[in-house]
């Protein structure tokens, strides 16, 4: 079980690394969180630091993820565990978007998990990733709102994980990951309903 503590940790840890905080120190000598819609993730960072800031900062956001089932499957798992690769690893996958939403460098106040997340299910499950990330491309080029392509990704998650025919252990992680998304999105949906949301572009 050390092994699975470990693991967990650093992918808290690595989950927990506030890039887009980071970049708009880093690029504009400002709290990310002071401007815009307050989020640190890669949307705000887009609109308030700068397109291609805004871009890096997804592609980290997405390594974190992909990082910490790499490590956790490759690195902190032991044959003697009790518990099989496949929890472990969705585990820490799980643990690094808890550490992207609630980091610990920053209150526990993050951003939506929705990159790094995308990040976990890329190493676990490419061709459901993908056709969510599928998703997401098709309904943003309609509406021009990031949130309402986040939520439909998520929502079609799940569905993805099913019509690939999945392992359960990946159709339990794919439901989980959908909820999170939702719950986190929540003032956004809020914002929706009342027609305020604004367009990225």
């Amino acid at each position: 079980m050390i092994f699975l503590l470990l693991s967990l940790i650093s992918s808290y840890l690595l989950g927990s690394i506030p890039t887009g905080y980071i970049f708009g120190k880093m690029l504009k000598g400002i709290d990310i969180r002071e401007h815009g819609s307050g989020n640190v993730g890669a949307t705000n960072v887009f609109r308030v630091v700068g397109k291609v800031p805004g871009i890096i900062v997804l592609f980290l956001d997405a390594l974190k993820g992909f990082a910490a089932v790499a490590l956790a499957a490759g690195f902190f798992y032991h044959p003697s565990s009790p518990i099989n690769i496949e929890w472990f690893s969705i585990a820490s996958g799980l643990t690094a978007v808890a550490g992207h939403i609630w980091t610990i460098f920053l209150k526990f106040k993050g951003g939506k998990g929705v990159a790094t997340g995308l990040g976990a299910l890329i190493a676990f499950m490419h061709q459901v990733a993908f056709a969510c990330l599928g998703v997401w491309i098709i309904v943003f080029s309609i509406t021009r709102i990031v949130s309402i392509a986040s939520i439909t990704a998520s929502l079609s998650l799940p569905v993805f994980a099913w019509v690939f025919n999945r392992p359960i252990e990946l159709k339990i992680l794919s439901v989980i990951l959908c909820i999170i998304s939702i719950y986190k999105h929540i003032p956004n949906i809020k914002r929706l309903l009342k027609g305020e949301e604004k367009k990225l572009f």
